[in-house]
């Protein structure tokens, strides 16, 4: 059997509409990340899913609060689904984050983390969703670190590929997830 996984980059925030990347900061949608929420719910309604993960920063948590107000599915908040932390970098413009990105696969932000990390913390939720969820459709709301290494793990991209030349953002990608 598998898990079958919907992602979702949480809607557009503040920052993102400022140019910062804002990491492991809190970050607050803007009136079009409003907007685009109610539209991932209405999108994702009657998808079968069985339940919403998410990360624990504000922006993906504001996310589904407002794409499901009804807490159905049921929501978890999971802090392995968070950003890389940009450490030093976290509020800094969003063009020099992007332009360490390669340089940061192993080697962490100063006082931050690397992606190879993102990757092993997203590698162990993803061990609990399979032991959990055998046979389930799920959403994850994330960041594009989480996107990545989802990517990387389970269509086997190379993670400095993905780095080097990020996929363009669009509404939903499909993943499965192998179990037993």
């Amino acid at each position: 059997m598998a898990v079958e996984i919907v992602y979702e980059t949480h809607s557009t925030t503040t920052d993102n509409e400022a140019r910062i990347a804002t990491g492991w900061l809190p970050g607050r949608l803007s009136a079009l990340g409003r907007r685009q929420a109610r539209e991932l719910g209405e999108r994702r309604r009657g998808d079968g899913l069985s339940a919403v993960f998410t990360s624990d920063l504000h922006r993906a948590v504001e996310t589904a609060a407002l794409a499901f107000p009804d807490g159905v599915p049921e929501v978890h908040r999971d802090v392995r689904l968070r950003e890389c932390d940009y450490g030093e970098f976290n509020g800094r413009p969003a063009a020099l984050v992007a332009a360490q990105r390669v340089r940061r696969i192993d080697d962490p932000f100063p006082g931050g983390q690397s992606y190879r990390q993102v990757l092993t913390s997203t590698a162990e939720f993803l061990r609990d969703l399979a032991a959990g969820r055998d046979g389930q459709r799920v959403l994850l709301i994330a960041h594009s670190a989480n996107r990545w290494a989802l990517e990387c793990l389970l269509d086997g991209t190379p993670l400095e590929q993905l780095l080097a030349d990020p996929p363009a953002w669009r509404p939903g990608w499909y993943f499965t997830l192998p179990t037993g």
